[in-house]
């Protein structure tokens, strides 16, 4: 198991320092805070991954993410379309719900081991994971609010000045300040516990089915869905139609390039079983009808990705039978402790 301390400077702040009403006469300490992850995870190369955590800068990072106050009529909260029980999506929804019942036009992807991740959203618009959630604050179908407003919200709150206080050693509460508190959260968020990852630690075997569909996964899906956390991060186009409803030609809204016409980032499939429905839109609502479009359903664009390609027509040639196989084995990637530890649920 690797171990990446993150070393922070303690904030000692003694009774001279802090004001009457919170905490009088108490040494306010953050310490390090240790993210865990296996040796055979990828290599945290993103550099705003790189920066400190510390144990109390991670737990104001929750209270905010689960804060409703972060929308402009105190509904919403990240959490609210985060939701960690289907590993921290939107289940059921094609696209998410927002603010006064709003929909986006896109499905809320997970939210774990983005420590390891590149590129955030479907377009991957964004590289620093401290400013992602500026997107969901600020769009108007989701928490229609603005950074201003929400300082205003939390500045007279006594317990919000504490944290602050101690994990960045004032009370100051500003935009900065929130976002790198949940950029803190949302590092800290690991899955890592599968029946998948038993068996590459040697704890368990895989069924006869299960090892079928990992074979057959790694000949007919690991050229995109490639390593440990299931992803090359790349963005392709994958034969899905422009749906006119959502407008969404995914990253070409972030490039205008023409090739990147309907390309969008290829997701981990870690706990895929729980973040139905699937794509950027949620188009597919079974794993079974994802499979059926890769393998019958591609339809033909000239900036299609190559790999679909490679046969007498577009798509991935599959039976019935090695689909079943496929989905045993994209079920072992399941993590029932993640969605069931305490570390990452509203307190």
């Amino acid at each position: 198991m690797k171990k990446v301390v993150f070393v922070f400077i303690l904030s000692v702040l003694f009774v001279g320092c802090i004001t009457d009403d919170i905490d009088v006469g108490e040494p306010l300490i953050d310490e390090e805070y240790v993210l865990q992850y296996p040796e055979y995870f990828p290599t945290i190369t993103n550099t705003s991954a790189q920066k400190p955590l510390t144990k109390l800068g991670v737990e104001l990072g929750r209270k905010l993410f689960y804060d409703g106050r972060l929308s402009r009529n105190n509904t919403i909260s990240c959490g609210s379309c985060h939701i960690q029980e289907n590993a921290f999506t939107h289940h059921g929804h094609n696209v998410s719900h927002g603010i006064d019942g709003r929909l986006g036009i896109r499905n809320a992807p997970p939210i774990q081991n983005l420590a390891f991740v590149k590129h955030f959203n479907w377009d991957g618009v964004l590289h620093d994971l401290r400013l992602q959630p500026l997107i969901p604050i600020t769009t108007f179908e989701e928490m229609d609010s603005a950074m201003e407003e929400v300082i205003e919200k939390l500045k007279n709150d006594a317990e919000y000045r504490k944290y602050f206080r101690i994990v960045f050693g004032d009370e100051k509460i500003d935009g900065y300040r929130i976002l790198s508190a949940l950029e803190q959260f949302m590092r800290s968020v690991i899955s890592s516990d599968s029946k998948y990852d038993k068996y590459l630690q040697g704890k368990t075997k895989l069924s006869t089915e299960e090892h079928r569909g990992l074979v057959l996964f790694q000949n007919k899906c690991s050229t995109c869905h490639s390593g440990t956390l299931q992803t090359d991060q790349s963005f392709r186009n994958t034969g899905l139609y422009y749906d006119p409803q959502y407008q969404d030609a995914g990253r070409f809204r972030v490039t205008l390039d023409s090739v990147d016409w309907m390309k969008f980032r290829v997701p981990s499939l870690r706990n895929v079983e729980l973040t139905a429905p699937y794509m950027h839109d949620g188009r597919f609502y079974s794993l079974e009808a994802v499979l059926i479009h890769y393998s019958h359903g591609i339809r033909a664009s000239k900036n299609l990705d190559t790999i679909f390609l490679q046969g007498a027509r577009p798509g991935i040639a599959m039976t019935n039978e090695e689909k079943t196989a496929i989905i045993a084995f994209l079920h072992t990637l399941t993590d029932t402790a993640f969605i069931n530890n305490p570390a990452y649920a509203e307190f």
